[in-house]
């Protein structure tokens, strides 16, 4: 029999590629979902499906033990608005008080640990679907302009320094001055609310958290992200290498190079060879 892998699935497109990604590497793929969050169609990629209502650890390990499952995987995104509202069983209740106070990667790291002590293995989404991870260097035809580089400049370390903070990923920047900051309301309200108020030619910037663990919450950017990047008159993104999942990334190129916007995926090195070029 095929070994199985569990998927815990939240939102979009991810949890079903990782699900196709697994089942072509011959795993016997488990889901379990949540209500209201887990997008439809899933069930159909899946050898055995379960939904629960977010907070209910104890079903999530009942069910996953039970189908033999010793490897696990998280993908998908929750939304932490309506995360809030969540009724957690006692398992979840005592991590959740027990972190009061504390940034949502401690929950994440905290949910981790009680499903290790449990016996599961886990396992990062992203090596099941390497091909989503992003590559680095300019990936569209235009290169940042000395203004978008210097706003690049400005804000990569700046994302960095809130990312030890745990308060998000995404950080938009126009002439030097930053227009907004992701925190719970996730990275597309923080676009729209940054091109409200900086207008115009902003540059957006999404960064891994320095101590984020990967196997559970990597930036990831795709399709809808350019579409609204391009729609509120953004003029460049510049993201993490290797450590943002990039979907439908042949589309989202295609039409950033249709609209002349620019994407750059930075690695250190990378980082410190803009900066050089810039100065001189």
């Amino acid at each position: 029999m095929s070994e199985s892998i569990g998927i815990i699935a939240g939102s979009g497109q991810f949890p079903r590629l990782v699900a196709q990604d697994a089942k072509a590497a011959g795993y016997r793929v488990v889901v379990c979902a949540f209500h209201g969050f887990t997008d439809p169609g899933l069930e159909s990629v899946a050898d055995a499906y379960e939904t629960v209502y977010l907070g209910q650890f104890n079903k999530v390990i009942a069910y996953f033990r039970g189908q033999g499952v010793r490897r696990l995987c998280m993908a998908g995104a929750i939304d932490k608005p309506r995360a809030l509202e969540l009724r957690p069983d006692l398992r979840a209740a005592k991590i959740f008080f027990s972190l009061r106070g504390k940034g949502d990667d401690a929950l994440l790291r905290a949910i981790m640990a009680d499903l290790e002590a449990e016996g599961f293995t886990l396992m990062q989404a992203a090596e099941l679907s390497g091909s989503l991870r992003c590559p680095e260097g300019f990936l569209t035809r235009r290169k940042p302009t000395p203004e978008e580089t210097a706003d690049i400049e400005f804000g990569w370390p700046i994302a960095e320094t809130l990312g030890h903070f745990d308060i998000g990923q995404c950080l938009v920047v126009k002439q030097g001055i930053v227009a907004a900051v992701e925190c719970m309301e996730g990275t597309d309200a923080t676009l729209r609310r940054g091109g409200e108020l900086g207008g115009e030619g902003c540059v957006a910037i999404k960064r891994c958290k320095p101590k984020q663990d990967e196997r559970v919450d990597l930036p990831s950017i795709g399709l809808n992200t350019i579409r609204l990047l391009i729609d509120r008159k953004f003029r460049c993104l510049a993201v993490d290498a290797e450590k943002t999942l990039f979907f439908d990334r042949a589309e989202a190129l295609a039409l950033a190079d249709k609209h002349d916007f620019c994407i750059v995926a930075l690695t250190d090195a990378l980082f410190e060879r803009l900066r050089g070029d810039s100065a001189d």
